[in-house]
Formats: C-alpha cells, structure tokens, sequence
C-alpha cells in the first residue's frame, strides 16, 4: 500500500457539524485510511492509499458536498522537449515530485504545461524544479519582464542556438558528404582511399557529434533516467553506431576500410536543421500570439446603476 499524507485547505465550513460531515463523507471513498478535518484552522489532513485515489478525486468529493478546496491554474512554457513522448515524461514527473496537483495537462506542439494545483501544498519553484529534473527547462519570468517578454526572450535563444549549431554542423558536414560521395562513386583519383583521407573524414566528423549533435546525447541520458525513450535517443544511438564503428574501423584495419562518417553527420545536420525550423515555426507562432494578446484593453470601466 502507497499511503500519502495530504493536508487541503477547506472554505465554507460554519460550524463543528460541517468538520464532522466531511469527515465522514471521505472516509466512504475506496482508499481513505484516516481523515481528520480541524474547524478552527480549515484544514483537512486526509491518509490514503495513491494507487487506489487520486487527489483529485477527493477534491471533487469535498466541492460536491458543498465546500471548496481553493485551486490554481498556471500556464508554463517548456523547452527542450522532441517529441510526444517527452510531453509524457515532463506530466509523469510533474505528477510523482510535486505535491498538491489537481491536473496536469503537457502539449508538445505548443510547448505549455497546464497545470492546476492547490497553493497552499504545491509552488512554482517545485513545478519548475520537477520539470528540471526531467531534463527540460521552463521558462520563468525575470522581475523586470512580464510573462510574454520572458518567453520571447527564451525562443529567440533558441532559434539561435539551433542555428548556430546547424551552421557548425553544415560547415563540416557538407565537404564531407561531397567528398565522401565522390570517392565511393569514382569520381576523384586514387589517391582518395589513402589512409589519411579516412583520417579526414574523422576530423570532419567529430565537431558535428559532438557539438552539433551534443543535445541528442544529453537529451537521451536524461530520457533514459527517467525510464523512457524519446527522439534523442534514437538520434544518439544510430549516428553513434555509424561513428564509432567507423572510427574502429580507423584503428583496427582488419575490420576493413570503409568509414561511414558522413552518415553520422549528415543524419545529425539534417535532424539539426529540422529542429532550427521548428523553433523559427514556433518562434513567429508565439509572436502572433502575443500580438493578439496585446490587443486586449489594459483597463475597463465599470458602470454601476448607469
């Protein structure tokens, strides 16, 4: 048995009676071990088993007979997610580090964790924190910038980001692939299976796995410690096998003399520049969203019996 301990704040208790009710009226849901509700601080401390109830179930238990348990709902900007999957780490480890959540809701294509909580149990710190953990990053605003001016601040960081290592990443990679190309279909001189040019290829190879292709491996390590699998580690594994099988190849010529270190590189710079035009995508998508955010009135007049 999972036993969890849960202390909840309830509003519109009047007298001793109304403690008592509640009381008895959670102890009838399946997984309540122990409830005891105090008047005079308004709070309920609630023992039940997790695998057999969620909060959320006692929560909607208390708001149907007839008192409230105040909730929060707050948008947060994730980045660094790749794929569904990683929408579904960032909700599972929201949902095992951080007390107190109603509702936990991650939308990958809009990079947003919706999330509903209770105040007095659970804090924006632990949320960001959780998603830390995971391996991801949200976005907080600074003191002098609102929400929106924050996350522009953080997309256009990325964008960069992006862009700078797939400019890294075309740079050696291209006169790889060409170069590459060109002695596999005979078109240069004899000279190009030399040992050295496979040498070559290594030191063009290297600087887009290793940077270029550096998020691939950090996002998969932390995938995988949290026990799941997302597009990171699929990048890693196959540029990684391409890589270093040709560098094997580069020290122990018995296992022939063919290197495959333009694959690596050109899977990581297209997978790069896939990325780069993602975070532009939803870099403009945001900004027109924030423009028809800043067409809302910053006042209104209320008029009161005309």
């Amino acid at each position: 048995m999972a036993e969890q301990k849960i202390t909840l704040p309830i509003s519109g208790m009047t007298c001793a009676n109304c403690a008592l009710n509640i009381e008895r009226l959670l102890k009838q849901l399946e997984g309540v071990n122990h409830v005891t509700v105090n008047l005079a601080s308004e709070k309920a401390v609630i023992f039940f088993d997790s695998k057999k109830l969620h909060l959320i179930d006692i929560v909607k238990k208390i708001n149907e007979i007839g008192y409230r348990v105040a909730t929060t709902k707050i948008e947060l900007p994730v980045t660094g997610m790749s794929c569904a999957n990683c929408a579904m780490t960032v909700e599972k480890i929201l949902k095992q580090k951080v007390p107190g959540l109603i509702d936990v809701s991650v939308n990958f294509a809009g990079e947003r964790a919706f999330v509903e909580y209770i105040p007095d149990i659970s804090n924006l710190e632990d949320m960001i924190s959780a998603i830390r953990y995971a391996g991801y990053d949200a976005v907080v605003p600074d003191e002098n910038l609102d929400a929106e001016d924050a996350e522009q601040a953080a997309r256009s960081a990325e964008i960069r980001d992006q862009s700078r290592k797939f400019n890294v990443g075309l740079f050696f990679a291209l006169p790889l692939f060409m170069l590459s190309m060109a002695r596999d279909f005979g078109f240069v001189g004899v000279w190009s299976h030399e040992s050295w040019v496979n040498w070559l290829f290594f030191a063009l190879a290297t600087p887009v796995q290793f940077y270029t292709g550096w998020d691939y491996y950090t996002g998969g390590l932390k995938s995988l410690k949290n026990r799941s699998a997302n597009m990171d580690v699929l990048v890693a594994m196959g540029s990684s096998v391409a890589y270093f099988y040709s560098l094997a190849v580069l020290i122990f010529s018995s296992l022939g003399d063919h290197v495959y270190f333009e694959t690596s590189a050109v899977i990581i710079t297209l997978i790069k520049l896939g990325k780069m035009m993602e975070s532009r995508t939803k870099g403009r998508t945001a900004g027109a969203i924030r423009k028809l955010i800043g067409l809302r009135p910053k006042k209104a007049t209320i008029m009161v019996q005309g």
